[in-house]
């Protein structure tokens, strides 16, 4: 039976770190936090961020604004955040309503204060293997195999999803850490007899048992990523967990596993940032 990685743990001992660390700096590190409309799912998101700066002793600065708020509004919002001094990392919730553009609002945040890795600049020194910040999931993964002793060093890794909030930068991370790394997507052919050669494999499809046990090699460390719900309503990954975990070596369980670790490492990021502000 596989060992559970225990997200919820790791990231109350992340968040204890950063909290201890941030307690030491002249001021508090500040996180602005804009949500736009009123997507049930967005408020959820935000109102964790927000409980999660609280725990961090990590001041946040709140910014509702009705879905009706024009793309221009945004922009000049963020531009008044860019300039504030209290303001370290300024986090736009996503997905944002129509018609506003995603990329536009994203290349408008300071790059030393894009705490979420989204802006151009940041994503191009991630692939240099020079980053300013990490991506929160993929950076909440590599946190998981460093604390239970798992390195991608000469390892076979294969990322399912290619987006850019995950599958890419995981892919680099891997990377850079020695593994040997496939990036699988929906156009991949013979996907399963990709990822059974996977000592680590990382799904983030967003589709509810993609990953069945017979993709899966004797074993290997499975990282499930996604957050889904099943026909009955409960939350859920995208690997049909009570099948592989007999099977694999590692595995992490939905919920519990990868969504606190995100969240821990959007905390660690704001510290980085706030660190970076006051020298």
């Amino acid at each position: 039976m596989a060992t559970r990685i225990d997200g919820k743990a790791l990231a109350a001992k992340v968040k204890a770190q950063v909290a201890e660390k941030a307690a030491k700096l002249p001021r508090q590190p500040g996180l602005a936090v804009v949500l736009i409309g009123e997507d049930p799912a967005s408020q959820v998101y935000v109102r964790g961020k927000e409980a999660d700066c609280g725990e961090c002793g990590i001041r946040s600065f709140p910014y509702r604004l009705p879905a009706e708020t024009t793309q221009q509004e945004l922009l000049d919002l963020i531009e008044k955040l860019n300039r504030d001094p209290a303001v370290d990392g300024i986090l736009v919730q996503l997905p944002l309503p129509e018609p506003l553009e995603e990329a536009a609002v994203i290349a408008a945040i300071a790059p030393e204060k894009d705490v979420d890795c989204f802006h151009p600049y940041n994503v191009g020194r991630l692939n240099i293997s020079d980053p300013v910040f990490q991506p929160c999931t993929p950076a909440g993964v590599m946190e998981m195999l460093r604390e239970y002793g798992i390195s991608p060093a000469g390892k076979r890794c294969v990322v399912l999803g290619r987006s850019n909030i995950v599958g890419k930068p995981m892919a680099a991370l891997l990377t850079q850490a020695d593994g040997t790394v496939t990036l699988c997507h929906s156009k991949t052919p013979d996907l399963a007899d990709i990822t059974r050669q996977a000592d680590i494999l990382v799904s983030a499809v967003g589709k509810v048992n993609c990953v069945t046990v017979d993709m899966v090699k004797d074993g290997a460390v499975v990282i499930d990523v996604a957050m889904n719900r099943n026909e009955a309503g409960k939350l859920c990954g995208d690997v049909d967990f009570a099948a592989v975990e007999p099977k694999a070596s590692y595995i992490t369980p939905v919920p519990g596993g990868v969504g606190p670790m995100t969240r821990a490492m959007l905390m660690r990021n704001i510290l980085t940032a706030a660190e970076a502000h006051l020298k």
